[in-house]
């Protein structure tokens, strides 16, 4: 009798155990699935913002500069956290132009922020696509984190048309166009910081996989980004 009255409370740990471990495990999927969601949701905005700037008359020199494009980065809403100063940033994806091909491969999945990007004044959010035009920028999507401005030359893309687009300038490594509240060109993203957003990748692809399996060996594809691909393609010929 004293036996089985020692062991109960041993008996009753362990069903706690038992029982904790069974309540996470469901709980443990969502999250996942959540990730992927977002991901996808993240894609369908991507798309929709590159419609956007190709389809904006203020955009023409964006429509001249993406056909130079070795990389296009987009990012349907950078937030501004405070007026002036204050913490900005926002997710994105990012679409490489194969050098012997031509083709778009992609998505690979990031995050931009920095302690200020001084965003237009009232502006809260912006839609920012940045063109990636050199293999050193392209080079620096491939790594885990690179900043604006110190590790890659970044610029304010033109707004306007021909002519804005042909006094660009082409020596940076990264041109940016940005619009806020029918505001164009109004941000700074010199000390932004770039950052692989592993979960992001792992999740939308089904398994672990880096920005370099996706772009570079392409190891990694879905029918779910090929509208966007194939919007980035489109504004990207000839």
């Amino acid at each position: 009798m004293n036996t089985n009255i020692r062991q109960f409370p041993m008996v009753s740990i362990l069903l706690a155990i038992l029982l904790s471990v069974a309540m996470v495990i469901p709980f443990a999927r969502p999250a996942s699935a959540d990730d992927q969601l977002k991901a996808s949701q993240l894609v369908e905005k991507a798309k929709l913002t590159m419609d956007s700037f190709m389809s904006d008359g203020n955009m023409g020199a964006f429509r001249d500069l993406i056909k130079q494009a070795k990389g296009v980065f987009i990012v349907p809403q950078l937030l501004k956290g405070a007026f002036i100063v204050g913490a900005s940033g926002g997710s994105g994806v990012f679409l490489a132009r194969d050098a012997k091909t031509g083709e778009w491969t992609g998505p690979a999945f990031y995050t931009i922020g920095g302690a200020s990007f001084g965003l237009q004044a009232g502006g809260e959010a912006s839609e920012v696509i940045l063109l990636v035009m050199s293999d050193r920028g392209i080079a620096s999507m491939l790594t885990n984190s690179f900043k604006l401005g110190a590790d890659v030359g970044i610029a304010a893309g033109p707004i306007g048309g021909g002519v804005a687009a042909a006094t660009a300038n082409l020596s940076a490594d990264i041109l940016a166009f940005s619009r806020s509240k029918g505001l164009y060109g109004g941000i700074s993203l010199d000390g932004a910081v770039v950052a692989t957003r592993g979960d992001r990748n792992d999740a939308y692809y089904g398994r672990k996989v880096t920005p370099a399996d996706i772009l570079v060996r392409r190891d990694v594809s879905t029918q779910q980004a090929m509208g966007l691909i194939d919007a980035v393609e489109k504004a990207a010929c000839c």
